[in-house]
């Protein structure tokens, strides 16, 4: 997100995403649209983490933002994480989102965009509650699971998920192969 300093200053209330409510970004994410000179959202899915691994999928994701960028940055501030593949000057600070305006509103971005897409895949995935707990580990989604198995969208080497499939080292399983699920994931454990 690159942020068009004039208009930013009348941000108000943005910080860390985890901070605020569902209701507060929603409330700010047209705001900070508003606020930008550019902004890109970068996703993974999991079959991509389960291949690659959560942090260079993080890298990716955050690649893919950072390349839906127009115009494109001149520098990067990162949370935490330096992209060494990103051939731009970057600062990484941890906690970026609680010191850094920019890294704050792109926080809320990402959030919302996430929930809305959670929100979404309840409609893809009847069911799992997608719409309500957002992909986290609630008791409600461990139900869900153990009710309805895992489906594509669940990463098969999240420990919850790996221990619904009851899956054995070496051992290939598909996850939605029943008939819940239109297009099976196959996937080698």
């Amino acid at each position: 997100m690159i942020l068009d300093l004039a208009k930013a200053r009348t941000l108000r209330g943005v910080h860390d995403s985890k901070q605020l409510t569902p209701r507060q970004r929603e409330d700010l994410y047209p705001l900070i649209l508003a606020s930008s000179l550019a902004c890109g959202v970068g996703h993974a899915d999991a079959s991509e983490i389960d291949a690659i691994g959560i942090v260079t999928a993080t890298r990716l994701a955050m690649r893919r933002a950072i390349d839906a960028l127009s115009p494109p940055p001149e520098a990067l501030i990162v949370d935490a994480l330096r992209l060494p593949d990103v051939g731009l000057p970057q600062r990484a600070f941890y906690f970026a989102d609680s010191i850094s305006l920019s890294v704050a509103a792109a926080s809320i971005l990402a959030k919302v965009t996430r929930d809305r897409m959670m929100v979404e895949l309840e409609t893809v995935y009847p069911g799992y509650g997608f719409d309500r707990h957002k992909g986290y580990g609630t008791r409600r989604h461990g139900k869900a699971l153990e009710e309805l198995g895992a489906c594509p969208a669940h990463r098969a080497t999240f420990k919850p998920v790996a221990a619904t499939m009851g899956r054995l080292p070496g051992e290939t399983r598909s996850i939605g192969d029943n008939s819940r699920h239109a297009e099976p994931l196959r996937i080698r454990l």
